[in-house]
């Protein structure tokens, strides 16, 4: 909290106090001095902060408390301007706490930049800028530091905590050659890792640069609220001013004054956006600021992309179909065995399903690779190809038959010491939580989803069909994609979710992009409007609630604050509320209006 207005709390606070105990210390003269000049010390800081405004072209509310103070202290009412001055002081801390509690989790994922970071060079460890870093360094994260920048495991072994970055309470672990995060927070012992891309093209500097324009971007319903804080400014002045020129009394005036309660339009409604986009901060959707909640929870459609969305994005094993005598287990152990020794994405495929099926597998010797068709090698003493139909066969006498497959999938076939041993099917499987995110994404108020992709058109209808979506659109280019969502457009406020450098024209085409951050390109995440932090689209539904939440919030607030204070405002014109009644019942509209406002962070 600012240190100013703990201050200006602190001295009105005390004046009302002194001022009410002079009587009883014998000062009773004084008292009206005591009230005044404690007064006086908040107004002072209020005129500065409203010329300030006024020097920026900014008409603020505070104008209000300004004249309030300013009218009571005119007219001798020394105890009701203390009494403001000490409401003004007390909702400008609560102000300070609301927003703080609003941005917390913005401001959480900032404070983990790290700064340095330990390099290797030359065979010793020298700490350097992270800006310095590049692609191919070699680092140590030790035990609580922050990693600096996206890698992989060199030597050792990574337990991370990514709550900051996903959500995700659980630490995960990694191994070596598999990735890291840059924003992690290392929880075990000390690990080195290769850096693949410098700090500034690395995960966390994407999400400190959106967290930035999140805080720099001011909402829609945000700058709507302040054209009507003038209409409200002028309504407060024009009932006062009537209230005395009808009863001829200043203390009316002054009660309609102090009644006013700007609060549920200046601080309500970014109190709520803000809340709103901390709940979705935290659950691993990270907004580029509060224009994009408002427009995200008026969604109605959704353009969503295939390959690594609603999929995995990465074959892997689908079935096995053996020849002959062959045993699918001793198939799978024989491929996998040799597959150890190719980096090929297929490869790593077959090799996690055997270890998954806790075969154990074989040392690969002699083996030959042909980029882009398959291996050849020895497993046990025994000659093994594995790789295309094509590329099996050649291996062969024989031509085995190529057996009829889905769309979408594809084949790897086997021989072992000349023998044709069966096909190994592969598929981009859809993502096990993909059919409940959809339907908790039809629950949060999308009415419409379209699956627009790349792939051929029979691929989308498999995977379309069974998760029930409205329209199956293949064999697009980028550029037909963006059609699709401009089309979509027209009907209503239309998101796009995609991952890859094809899908960055779209997510820019359209009211709300989404990028799938964690395993999605560069270019489809500086396109996009907010990022996905966690490969889940269930977040996603759960950032569109928390984003449709925090609109109905704010709007609640808006409208029952100003219906409280225009009421205030009414029942002081017309005598039924003291001045002094009335700074109270300011304060407690603001205070209810701010708590209500705070209820978009559960």
């Amino acid at each position: 909290m600012s240190s100013l207005r703990i201050f200006l709390f602190a001295v009105a606070l005390l004046g009302l106090a002194l001022g009410g105990v002079a009587p009883w210390l014998g000062f009773a003269e004084r008292q009206e001095l005591i009230w005044g000049l404690a007064a006086a010390v908040v107004l002072v800081s209020l005129l500065g902060e409203i010329f300030s405004s006024l020097s920026r072209g900014e008409l603020g509310l505070d104008i209000v408390a300004g004249l309030s103070i300013s009218a009571a202290l005119l007219f001798g009412e020394s105890l009701a301007a203390g009494v403001v001055a000490l409401m003004y002081a007390g909702g400008q801390l609560l102000e300070d706490y609301a927003a703080n509690r609003a941005r917390a989790d913005m401001r959480a994922l900032l404070a983990r930049v790290p700064k340095t970071a330990l390099r290797y060079t030359d065979g010793h460890l020298e700490e350097v800028a992270i800006d310095e870093i590049q692609a191919g360094d070699k680092l140590l994260v030790r035990q609580g530091d922050i990693v600096p920048v996206d890698g992989e495991v060199e030597q050792g072994r990574a337990l991370l905590d990514m709550a900051a970055l996903t959500g995700e309470s659980v630490p995960v672990r990694r191994l070596e050659k598999e990735e890291v995060q840059s924003g992690a927070r290392s929880l075990d012992t000390a690990f080195d890792m290769l850096a693949v891309r410098p700090a500034s093209e690395s995960t966390y500097a994407g999400i400190v640069r959106l967290v930035q324009a999140a805080q720099a971007a001011k909402a829609p319903m945000v700058r709507l609220a302040d054209r009507y804080a003038i209409v409200f400014l002028a309504v407060t002045v024009a009932l006062a001013g009537g209230t005395w020129f009808a009863t001829g009394d200043h203390l009316r005036m002054l009660a309609v004054l102090v009644s006013a309660t700007p609060c549920p339009l200046i601080l309500a409604v970014p109190v709520a956006i803000i809340s709103g986009m901390g709940k979705a901060a935290r659950r691993g959707l990270l907004m580029k600021g509060g224009p994009v909640l408002e427009t995200m929870a008026r969604a109605t459609s959704l353009v969503i992309d295939k390959t690594g969305t609603l999929t995995k994005g990465r074959a892997e094993l689908a079935g096995i179909l053996p020849h002959g005598d062959w045993t699918a287990e001793e198939m799978l152990r024989l491929a996998a065995s040799l597959e150890q020794a190719s980096a090929h994405v297929t490869a790593a495929s077959i090799v996690e399903a055997a270890r998954e099926r806790g075969i154990t597998l074989s040392f690969p010797q002699d083996v030959r690779e042909t980029a882009g068709e398959g291996l050849i090698g020895h497993v046990d003493g025994r000659k093994v190809a594995v790789g295309g139909h094509d590329f099996v066969a050649r291996q062969l006498r024989s031509h085995p038959e190529r057996p009829q497959h889905a769309p979408g999938t594809s084949l790897a076939a086997l021989a072992v010491s000349g023998r044709f041993a069966g096909h190994l099917l592969l598929a981009d499987a859809v993502r096990e939580e993909t059919p409940a995110a959809l339907q908790s994404l039809r629950e949060a108020g999308i009415g419409r989803i379209v699956l627009a992709s790349g792939d051929a058109q029979a691929v989308v209808e498999r995977v379309g069909e069974t998760l029930g979506l409205d329209v199956l659109r293949g064999d697009l280019t980028p550029q037909q994609k963006v059609a699709v969502v401009l089309a979509e457009r027209k009907a209503g406020v239309t998101l796009m979710v995609g991952d890859g450098v094809n899908d960055a024209p779209a997510l820019a085409a359209a009211d709300v992009g989404i990028s799938m951050g964690a395993t999605g390109s560069a270019a489809a995440a500086e396109s996009a409007d907010a990022v996905l932090l966690v490969d889940d689209l269930m977040r996603l539904a759960e950032g569109l609630s928390a984003a449709r939440r925090a609109r109905a919030i704010a709007l609640q607030s808006v409208g029952v604050g100003l219906g409280l204070s225009f009421a205030a405002m009414l029942g002081a014109a017309f005598g039924y509320i003291g001045v002094v009644q009335g700074a109270l019942l300011q304060e407690a509209i603001d205070v209810a209006v701010i708590l209500n406002a705070l209820r978009a962070l559960r």
